[in-house]
């Protein structure tokens, strides 16, 4: 199925066990994303890296360790190229620069952020023809990839059924939490998070917002969101769904990927997840973030 690409993948998932923020099912998710990948999708294992917080694990998934294995994949990458990201772990939102509104960011497990502007300045390093699809099942995933183009936005709220936890840590505690690290007394998240990882930090607390303004944007990015910008995903509770941990937009889009046929598009994609949710109850929709070519085109270039 390769088809003389490389199909590569980093896979990481946060549960933060034995904290306050803990997760269940996020470790679940991306262990289930392997096995697709693998049995359905044409990846190699050798082409997939891994990483989780669970007990015992050799290499954490800290911010600084997760943009070294995605960097590491990107400079891999060759014209043809399909690279793929699946993360499951806790979103959050950050003030903008812009001062009207808030950009979004995942959570690693040292709370490193890494930011909208971070992925966009790794789709931005792709060559050309090569893609990059970033799967976040995490709160507030929505335009995770910042300036790409909306496919599948906002809709109609629907009523939860199960119990869930959100994937989400409130920007107040994540501020709480490095402030309590950094002995900054501070507002701006920036001088904490400089002060706690330095260059490690997001490119969005380094470099110079008019820099950041200017970023340009590529066609290769693919967004699959969770959920939308203002909404959270959920987690579910082994204990109350009475097996396996998950999250609801990994088992959901899993679901639809482990069904038999041809491939699916992106959108197809999205938009069946989007039913699996309702159908179930879920207070959570699904977004698709592209270019109109993108959107149209098979989920990881499935060809078979």
């Amino acid at each position: 199925m390769e088809n003389g690409r490389k199909r590569l993948a980093v896979l990481v998932g946060c549960n933060y066990p034995s904290t306050r923020n803990e997760l269940h099912g996020c470790i679940n998710d991306v262990l289930s994303m392997k096995d697709v990948l693998v049995n359905k999708l044409g990846f190699k294992p050798s082409n997939i890296e891994l990483l989780t917080d669970a007990p015992g694990s050799s290499i954490m998934p800290t911010g600084m360790n997760i943009k070294a294995m995605l960097n590491r994949m990107v400079d891999r990458a060759e014209p043809g190229d399909v690279l793929f990201f699946h993360y499951s772990g806790h979103g959050t939102r950050i003030p903008s620069y812009h001062g009207f509104k808030q950009d979004e960011a995942i959570v690693p497990c040292d709370f490193n952020l890494i930011t909208d502007v971070d992925f966009r300045q790794l789709v931005n390093r792709l060559p050309v023809g090569s893609s990059f699809t970033i799967l976040s099942d995490s709160c507030h995933s929505g335009g995770l990839i910042d300036k790409e183009k909306e496919q599948i936005g906002p809709n109609e709220d629907n009523p939860k059924s199960l119990p869930t936890s959100p994937k989400i840590i409130p920007f107040d505690a994540i501020l709480h939490h490095l402030s309590s690290v950094s002995g900054v007394q501070s507002s701006d998240i920036g001088l904490h998070m400089m002060e706690v990882f330095g260059k490690e930090a997001s490119i969005k607390f380094l470099l110079p917002k008019a820099e950041i303004d200017h970023l340009g944007r590529s066609d290769s990015g693919i967004l699959l969101s969770g959920c939308q910008a203002n909404e959270t995903s959920a987690d579910i509770n082994p204990m109350v769904s009475g097996g396996k941990a998950y999250g609801a937009f990994s088992n959901a889009l899993q679901t639809v990927l482990k069904e038999p046929g041809t491939s699916i598009s992106n959108r197809e994609l999205i938009i069946r997840t989007r039913e699996i949710l309702r159908a179930k109850g879920f207070h959570q929709h699904p977004c698709l973030y592209s270019s109109d070519e993108n959107a149209n085109a098979p989920f990881l270039r499935e060809t078979s």
